[in-house]
Formats: structure tokens, C-alpha cells, sequence
């Protein structure tokens, strides 16, 4: 649901957006509007989330399980599929999916929840769906 997002999410892999790649991506979420983001260059995130409404709500969700991609290659048709990993994507919902969200861009930003990485949980309505 495009408004049910709230908290801090901290990315913790390279997310390259037009030939430059952000490091340390905080995004703060308030009923499901990025409110806050900060990076390596927070002047130039928050531009790119400036470019419409839609930039800064999710329009993608998604859980990486594929057990032979393990780290991040800096290709996001990999890197999306990170076992132990999900994106939260910025941006235009996909029609198959439509969550109401439509934006210019369509950013997916990956976080690794494995032991090595920091570790991590997915809730859901308050029930725990991964560890």
C-alpha cells in the first residue's frame, strides 16, 4: 500500500543511479513518503526523489533469494536477486503490480539482511516473515 511505509531504512550496497553510485543510503519513510534521505552526495539523492510526487514513494517490493549471487556485482539485474536481500524501490510501481505510485524514475535500491552483512527481519502487519 503506497501510504503504509514508516521508519529508516539504511541500504547497505552501492546503488548507482545515472553514472554515479550513492554509498550509505538512508531513507526516512513517514505514511509511506520518503521524508528524509541522505548518502555520500545528499544534495544530489534528494534532487533525484524531487523529480515528481511519485519519487519519493515506493513503487517496488521485492525478497532476493537466488543462493548463487551473494554480494553485489553493481548490476542491478543481479544485484536485485542477492540471496538473503530484498529492494524497496523509489519510484513507478510496475502494472503487474500497481500500487497507485507513478513517478519518472524507478530506482531499485538493494539491502543484504545475511549474518555477514548485519542481519536483519522482515515483518509483515507485524508478523515476522524472514530472519
Amino acid at each position: 500500500v503506497r501510504d503504509s511505509v514508516n521508519g529508516t531504512l539504511s541500504y547497505n550496497t552501492p546503488s548507482p543511479n545515472n553514472g554515479f553510485t550513492f554509498e550509505n543510503v538512508q531513507l526516512k519513510f513517514k505514511d509511506g513518503k520518503i521524508v528524509e534521505a541522505t548518502a555520500n552526495d545528499s544534495e544530489r539523492i534528494n534532487k533525484i526523489f524531487d523529480t515528481d510526487e511519485g519519487a519519493r514513494f515506493i513503487g517496488e517490493f521485492a525478497i532476493g533469494v537466488n543462493p548463487y549471487i551473494l554480494h553485489p556485482m553493481g548490476d542491478i539485474l543481479f544485484d536485485e536477486k542477492i540471496d538473503g536481500s530484498f529492494h524497496f524501490t523509489p519510484g513507478q510501481a510496475y502494472d503487474e503490480a500497481y500500487n497507485g505510485n507513478n513517478s519518472n524514475i524507478h530506482w531499485d535500491m538493494v539491502c543484504i539482511q545475511r549474518p555477514e552483512y548485519g542481519g536483519g527481519e522482515i515483518y509483515f502487519d507485524d508478523v515476522l516473515i524472514r530472519k
